[in-house]
């Protein structure tokens, strides 16, 4: 995912007075702080589909958390500029995108002991199991394309261009895959039977595409984009249904269907904005909840309805205009009510 630009931002006294009221109507708030430490930066979260484990990529390496009790039960290491993490359970095996590398780590779900790389395109960010193709989709942000990977043999079966830089993808589970093209604020439609791309749908006033999530009942994309919009889409037709107000820095977007809720984290403004579906074509934010600078991507536990991000604490801003990690801060919040 993109990175964060300038998270000290000063928030207006209207823009934290809203914060609170949205905050106190919701009654969401953060409900745990799971340490982990270590140096670097960070991006995707990820459910383990057999266990209570959270995979959160950081820097060089995945930390692996267990939900409930918060103790470290290891990592994934050398997955130098780590993005994603997705998990292909039919197969045992899990991946991890490493962005620096141009590859992909192969990992046993149950041991989490490293099996093989997978080299895919240039700059690998999120990647993804789907299910009707039943292959594993990369999205290369650098080659702007896609790696799709069989993970029974883990090899690359295909290279798509894009022509654009991808972000983020979904699938419907009926054979399309929606891929974010952030440097073309548009979304890719994919057959992913013949592997070829079949649309492209505007955003209308969204910019920039980051964060993707879907709502397959009522066939509706939301789009969480970088000029604080999250755009709703109609899936089967491309058109926009309604864009709604979100926080500075969007860099994720999750859906939780037994709840109809749509996540956006901010990680500039410290931000988690709920919205509630009311119906295919109706949306209205609930809930602004305060989380800290930096929390940029996120996870949704369909089953608890709790929500997870990382971030760290910062400490000044460096001779390159970003804030200054603080070494061992790393940690994860959790949000629910």
């Amino acid at each position: 995912m993109k990175n964060a630009r300038l998270l000290f931002l000063f928030a207006s006294c209207v823009s934290i007075a809203t914060t609170s009221c949205y905050a106190q109507k919701g009654g969401y708030h953060i409900v745990k702080k799971i340490a982990v430490g270590g140096e670097g930066k960070w991006d995707y979260l990820a459910s383990s589909p057999v266990n209570n484990d959270l995979y959160v990529s950081h820097a060089t390496q995945v930390n692996i958390v267990d939900k409930k009790t918060g103790e470290l039960k290891g990592a994934i290491e050398n997955t130098t500029g780590v993005h994603g993490i997705a998990f292909v359970p039919s197969a045992g095996k899990g991946y991890t995108s490493n962005g620096k590398l141009n590859t992909l780590s192969v990992f046993d779900i149950h041991t989490n002991e490293v099996m093989g790389q997978v080299k895919v395109g240039e700059n690998p960010d999120a990647i993804m199991y789907e299910s009707v193709s039943k292959m594993l989709f990369v999205c290369n942000g650098e080659s702007k394309d896609l790696s799709v990977v069989d993970p029974v043999t883990d090899k690359v079966v295909k290279t798509v261009s894009l022509g654009g830089k991808p972000e983020t993808a979904v699938s419907d589970d009926a054979g399309h895959l929606y891929i974010n093209i952030e440097d073309k604020s548009e979304v890719a439609v994919l057959d992913v039977k013949n592997l070829s791309v079949i649309g492209r749908y505007a955003l209308g006033h969204g910019e920039e595409p980051s964060g993707l999530a879907i709502d397959r009942k009522t066939q509706r994309l939301f789009a969480g984009c970088d000029n604080k919009l999250l755009i709703v889409l109609n899936a089967k037709t491309g058109k926009v249904v309604t864009e709604l107000p979100i926080g500075e820095g969007c860099d994720g977007v999750g859906f939780d269907p037994a709840m109809s809720q749509i996540y956006s984290s901010n990680g500039e403004d410290g931000t988690l904005t709920i919205i509630k579906e009311q119906s295919a074509d109706a949306y209205k934010v609930i809930a602004k909840v305060p989380t800290a600078k930096g929390a940029k991507t996120l996870t949704v536990d369909e089953k608890t309805h709790l929500v997870y991000l990382s971030t760290a604490d910062f400490s000044g801003i460096g001779k390159d205009g970003r804030p200054v990690i603080v070494p061992g801060t790393f940690h994860v919040l959790v949000v629910g009510k």
